[in-house]
């Protein structure tokens, strides 16, 4: 057994890059007898000079290999991300704790891989968040906990730094999402800024697995890479705390770091790289612990870990979505600049990001030109999609989140928005012609004995928040309010991008839920239940382009629109001819529900469940509806649609 004062001996896996910082770390610890560098692991043999005053430790490729042969008690991993799981792994294994760089892993099943390990071996993991080791995040929490803010409504962190071409391209990894397969998940908010994300969530004490409810991204590149070099994000936590992150790495200089606690009462913002923390006119600043010595002091006396794997747990949920979100939006040329050392500076990105962290507001609800509240919807690195989630419309349009365009694999657009004849069909979202007296439709309200009538009656959809964001699709939170602007009805929606097991064809998924909000029942009106022969339009609905010619709409066993409108088949399957004369069929499945179809193909194409034919649909509490459209290439005959639905 070692003795307290005897240095560990550490070995250093990635001495370049990064690792340079900790060979100078090595140094300062191993001049006050705490460690002895005994080993390097590296594929590019390390000179001399850069190990000065480390002694002379053994080299090696072989990291196994290398902890075997020196008895290395701690493994410093400061290699590329995506390598990080197969070394920890084979660290641990081998005998050694660990101090592992930031972020822990490029994925969620990478850091279980490593959780794993550490449970198996019973070996120690640190994970390099060094901010984790202020004493302020503590000294903060106090504040919070004591209510010396008051109730505490969000947390709001900015970063802006400055950096040059040749940062994404200093190593094959750099800027790049994944690598030979491997998720890499560089990028602006999961590594420079991975502290920013790793603080709010340490000053929140929500850092466990399971302490994120919902997480908002929004991603962008400016320089010419892979991965996200300016971007932001909403966390809702359990406890229903708001988190927002806003960074840039396309600044004109850098500025420090900082997190604003948005109290009821006051706020405190703390300066994480600084240590500093500021509550009104009173600035403090606090010691930080270095995460080696304290690794080391756990090592060698049993010390409490300041940053073990789990406290990571939280922001791994936070990379993974980052992972999983769609490809980051590239900025317009005409909203850069170049920069100094010819990186790309975005004008007013500090202000824009300390205004994030004020408002606790993602880029898209600040109204900045190249950030439009639009999420493409991707299938295999293919965008099919785009969800508009706060467009601008008129009120006699009832505005409305919706899908437009959506394409066919073939790149055929199967939507339209705004048409002549009906300026108010949106694509394909959710409509309804009367909720409790209010148009959700748009267009003319149907009043019986007067018919489609010009009123003030139009109500709107409000986008409230994402629940999800992923490259495949979304779970939103909507308002819908009547005329008033008073919420009526909630909803959550659900939207997914499927394959359909062809490859022609590709399926999209969408789920809605609606609540009643106003305490007494509320009925679900078409025009057809107030008189409008055939008019029963209200809830999900898709409008085909006007453009589409030969058009044909056919269920297993009949076809036309005067059979199939107001009938109860299974699937319905419409088809068409785009204007450059590339074909396309639509097959619509409700799953669950068996409402009768909407259906127009003469004046218009257009496709809906309808949730009130008949009669009234009376919403006492809430209803849930779901429409799985296949979207194919070509002219789909009946048997193939058949086979396509019924596989739903």
């Amino acid at each position: 057994m070692n003795h307290p004062h005897t240095p560990v001996r550490v070995v250093l896996a990635g001495a370049h890059g990064h690792g340079r910082w900790h060979l100078d770390n090595l140094r300062r610890l191993a001049g006050r007898g705490l460690v002895r560098l005994v080993g390097v692991c590296d594929t590019r043999p390390v000179a001399a000079a850069q190990l000065a005053g480390l002694d002379e430790p053994a080299q090696s490729a072989d990291l196994s290999g290398l902890i075997w042969r020196t008895g290395a008690e701690i493994t410093i991993l400061a290699t590329p991300i995506h390598t990080h799981a197969d070394l920890a792994i084979a660290a641990l294994r081998a005998g050694s704790h660990l101090l592992l760089e930031k972020p822990p892993a490029g994925s969620m099943a990478d850091f279980e891989r490593i959780a794993e390990a550490v449970r198996s071996t019973g070996r120690a993991c640190q994970v390099g968040f060094q901010s984790l080791g202020s004493e302020a995040i503590p000294v903060l929490r106090k504040l919070i906990a004591d209510g010396r803010l008051g109730r505490v409504r969000g947390i709001g962190a900015a970063g802006a730094w400055d950096r040059p071409a040749s940062y994404f391209t200093r190593a094959p990894w750099a800027g790049r999402r994944r690598l030979n397969g491997c998720a890499v998940t560089d990028g602006a908010l999961t590594n420079p800024f991975a502290h920013a994300v790793a603080t709010a969530l340490a000053v929140a004490e929500a850092e466990q697995l399971g302490a994120v409810t919902e997480i908002e991204t929004e991603l962008y590149r400016a320089n010419p890479i892979e991965a996200d070099d300016t971007s932001c994000l909403r966390l809702r936590l359990a406890a229903g705390t708001e988190i927002t992150v806003a960074v840039s790495l396309c600044a004109p200089d850098r500025t420090e770091p900082y997190l604003i606690v948005h109290g009821e009462t006051a706020s405190a913002k703390l300066c994480y790289t600084l240590d500093e923390l500021h509550i009104g006119q009173n600035v403090s600043s606090h010691a930080r612990t270095d995460l080696l010595e304290n690794l080391v002091a756990h090592v060698r006396t049993g010390a409490q870990l300041l940053v073990p794997l789990s406290r990571t747990g939280a922001f791994m949920e936070v990379l993974d979505a980052v992972r999983r979100a769609p490809e980051p939006t590239p900025i317009p040329a005409e909203h850069q600049l170049d920069g100094a050392t010819n990186g790309r500076v975005l004008p007013g990105i500090k202000e824009l990001t300390a205004l994030s962290a004020q408002r606790l507001a993602l880029f898209s609800e600040l109204d900045v030109a190249w950030a439009p509240p639009v999420q493409p919807i991707e299938l295999a690195a293919r965008q099919v999609a785009a969800y508009r989630w706060r467009p601008e419309l008129p009120a006699t349009v009832a505005p409305r989140p919706h899908l437009h365009s959506v394409r066919t694999l073939g790149g055929v657009e199967v939507t339209e928005v705004g048409p002549e004849d009906h300026v108010h069909h949106l694509g394909v979202g959710v409509a309804i012609a009367d909720v409790g007296g209010t148009n959700f439709w748009g267009g003319r309200t149907y009043v019986p004995g007067r018919g489609p009538t010009w009123r003030r009656d139009h109500g709107s959809q409000r986008h409230l928040r994402f629940a999800r964001r992923d490259g495949d699709g979304l779970v939103e939170h909507l308002e819908w309010l009547d005329r008033t602007g008073t919420p009526i009805m909630a909803e959550q929606r659900t939207v997914r991008a499927r394959p359909a097991g062809r490859p022609d064809c590709w399926e999209l998924d969408l789920e809605f839920a609606l609540s009643n909000l106003v305490g007494v029942p509320l009925a679900i009106r078409s025009s057809a239940t107030k008189g409008r022969l055939g008019a029963g339009y209200g809830g999900f609905f898709w409008r085909a382009p006007g453009s589409a010619t030969r058009r044909r709409v056919f269920t297993a066993d009949t076809e036309g629109e005067a059979d199939i409108n107001g009938s109860p088949a299974p699937w319905v399957a419409m088809s068409g001819t785009a204007p450059d004369g590339r074909d396309w069929t639509l097959v619509f499945v409700q799953i669950g529900s068996t409402d009768p179809w909407f259906v127009r193909v003469k004046e218009y194409p257009g496709v809906g469940p309808a949730l009130a034919w008949r009669r009234p649909l009376v919403l006492a509490d809430s209803l849930t509806r779901r429409v799985i459209t296949i979207v194919a290439d070509g002219r789909l005959d009946r048997d193939t649609a058949a086979a396509l639905a019924t596989e739903r």
